[in-house]
């Protein structure tokens, strides 16, 4: 009756001539954290810069209408009461739509600048990553042919 090979040895052996480096994925790991870590400050100061803007807004508005609803001795004074409320809404308004534009603006350049360092950063590190993956398997391979003659 044949005998079972065992691969056991066969299998460690030729997985130890072809070694992984877990360091360039450790390492990509780690830059794709610290993207993500710049991508979310650059979020979060735009949602804090927007609320900022929302609630000056919320507030001029609010004590306008204050002034707009209290008693006025002529019935001609509540008109002009409304057209200086919506007058002074429509600076207010564009002046907020100005600084909300300002804050996206702000994004998109510090996301463009991210974008970019990323992609530089990439293709460096594929470039060294390769680089030395194509060496440590000329190695493997010289080392596994020496070794089988």
């Amino acid at each position: 009756m044949a005998k079972a090979q065992d691969f056991t040895a066969t299998l460690k052996d030729m997985m130890g001539a072809f070694p992984v480096d877990t360091a360039a994925f450790e390492g990509a790991f780690k830059n794709q954290a610290e993207l993500g870590e710049k991508f979310s400050s650059v979020a979060l100061e735009a949602a804090e810069k927007s609320a900022a803007i929302s609630t000056k807004w919320t507030s001029e508005t609010l004590a306008k209408l204050g002034d707009m609803s209290k008693v006025k001795a002529e019935p001609a004074d509540y008109a002009k009461a409304i057209t200086d409320f919506a007058s002074a809404q429509a600076e207010v308004a564009s002046e907020n739509m100005a600084a909300f534009a300002e804050v996206a603006k702000k994004v998109q350049m510090e996301t463009v600048e991210l974008m970019m360092a990323a992609g530089k950063s990439a293709s460096e590190e594929a470039t060294t990553a390769v680089k030395k993956a194509t060496e440590d398997m000329t190695a493997a391979a010289k080392k596994a042919t020496a070794a089988a003659k």
